[in-house]
């Protein structure tokens, strides 16, 4: 199973809404206000030109729509083992890492006299960079004290440094100028070629099959790399491995988001998956989803309206289903997280009064020869707990609704069979986790009672059946043992 999300608090909620606002209503109108003073005007989209987009019949968009989403498939699969390896900022090194040398490559070969601005020979060189800027970064790791990410840090600033030095000796050159390298920063996904979607379509089916082939072995380095490497696993060339295929996608990615955009693609689709799901093998296909479609209507989008970046707009697309998941995903949504919040909360609170009104009845028949239940007033549970009136006018008319505790005229209250059922069961988990806490963990009766008050609500039929065996419950106790301190008034 996937490693748990941790939570965010509030501030990280306000923060990201309004992160979603700025970019989808303050940024768009701030845009239309400056091509207004520019007295830029904008031809409506016609039906023909719609069409023709949305059904692929020009050559150039068919292109560029199944190169980003071929690359929006394989980012997200290759994405999701580096978020679970904790290495999602390695893709952002590795981007910038190329900067240099690609610079660098078209200085030398211009100087030999050769075309450079050839693309294989400035992903060569990309490639070559990027394994340096990972050396560099296991380097500083390994070498000295510092953090992963302080060297990654480091690295991804001296080196995208370093090639934007180089790009202004590039201008300076008689032979040539920075024109088109630019595209590697910042994408040219509109000129894409078929030459660039084949190149895509290769590297992306490569990464996407040794990643499904892998499946195993990188799940176990991703979760428990010791475990792995007492097991015999080759740990360390998994990881190269790994890194390989992320290093193949960031280079092929450049042309078509640019270096800045390309760490979006490895990062926001696996990120958005684990919203909607814990299973690797679902997150991995979410992934693959939200890439591809984040590159499939990113593609579009820039094809019906011209003044809109293909990269921009396809890391928005993504940024969207991100936020999206946030929001509404099934297993780490904040609203799901909402909603089961507020149901433990009520939960606890009906067990409180529960075990309030059943240990009341416990004490008051402790002192009395009846065996029948007794009626309890206000005055007999508000002691119990810090509740106010509404407070606890509040839950027993939720009780009363669902029938575990009747009313009577003299405004009295009763536990019907089955909250009586039910809050035995809560008390008598309550009981034994505070025996478990006395036996074996040496806390003393009288500061038990709240220790216990904060786990009861979440066991188990397997943890109840524990605890009974190690106090031996089962044979030497009743159905709901004894409170090992007085039943007095509880905080």
């Amino acid at each position: 199973m996937i490693m748990p999300i941790p939570a965010l608090n509030r501030s990280q909620y306000i923060a990201a809404a309004v992160i979603y606002l700025y970019v989808f209503i303050v940024f768009p109108a701030s845009t239309h206000a400056a091509s207004s003073l520019s007295s830029k005007s904008y031809e409506p989209l016609t039906r023909q030109q719609l069409l023709r987009v949305l059904t692929l019949s020009d050559y150039n968009t068919r292109v560029v729509v199944i190169g980003t989403m071929l690359l929006g498939i394989a980012s997200g699969i290759v994405g999701t083992f580096m978020l679970l390896r904790k290495r999602a900022l390695i893709s952002d090194a590795i981007s910038h890492a190329t900067l240099p040398g690609i610079a660098l490559a078209f200085i030398l070969v211009t100087m030999m006299g050769g075309d450079g601005k050839s693309l294989p020979i400035l992903l060569l060189a990309a490639v070559v960079a990027a394994v340096i800027g990972i050396g560099c970064v296991l380097a500083i790791r390994n070498l000295t004290r510092l953090k992963e990410d302080a060297a990654l840090g480091i690295v991804l600033s001296v080196f995208f440094g370093l090639g934007i030095a180089l790009l202004g000796v590039v201008q300076k050159m008689s032979t040539g100028n920075a024109a088109g390298l630019e595209s590697f920063i910042y994408g040219k996904t509109a000129s894409m070629l078929m030459l660039d979607a084949k190149l895509i379509a290769i590297i992306g089916a490569i990464a996407v099959i040794l990643c499904l082939l892998m499946l195993k072995e990188f799940s176990l380095v991703c979760f428990d790399q010791s475990y792995a490497a007492a097991q015999g696993w080759p740990v360390v060339m998994l990881d190269i491995t790994m890194m390989t295929l992320v290093v193949a996608v960031t280079v092929v990615g450049l042309q078509a988001v640019g270096l800045i955009l390309v760490v979006a693609m490895l990062i926001i689709p696996p990120a958005a998956a684990r919203f909607w799901t814990q299973r690797l093998t679902r997150s991995l296909i979410i992934a693959a989803f939200f890439g591809g479609f984040s590159g499939l209507v990113g593609a579009v989008i820039s094809a019906l309206f011209s003044d809109l970046p293909s990269g921009a707009i396809i890391v928005v697309v993504a940024s969207t289903l991100f936020v999206i998941s946030l929001l509404f995903g099934i297993r780490r949504g904040a609203i799901r997280r909402a909603v089961e919040y507020q149901l433990l909360r009520r939960r606890v609170s009906h067990q409180h009064l529960l075990r309030a009104m059943y240990e009341w009845h416990e004490s008051q028949l402790a002192n009395s020869n009846t065996t029948d239940q007794l009626a309890m007033t206000w005055g007999d549970l508000i002691p119990k707990r810090s509740w106010t009136a509404r407070q606890l006018r509040r839950q027993l008319r939720t009780l009363q609704l669902r029938k575990l505790v009747t009313r009577h005229k003299d405004n009295t209250w009763r536990l019907s069979d089955t909250g009586l059922a039910k809050a035995a069961r809560a008390t008598r988990n309550h009981r034994l986790w505070e025996m478990y806490l006395i036996t074996h963990a040496d806390i003393a009766p009288s500061h038990v009672d709240r220790d216990a008050d904060m786990v009861e609500h979440v066991l188990g039929q397997d943890m109840v059946g524990k605890l009974e065996v190690l106090i031996e419950a089962d044979d030497q106790r009743p159905d709901v043992p004894p409170s090992p301190h007085s039943l007095g008034a509880t905080s």
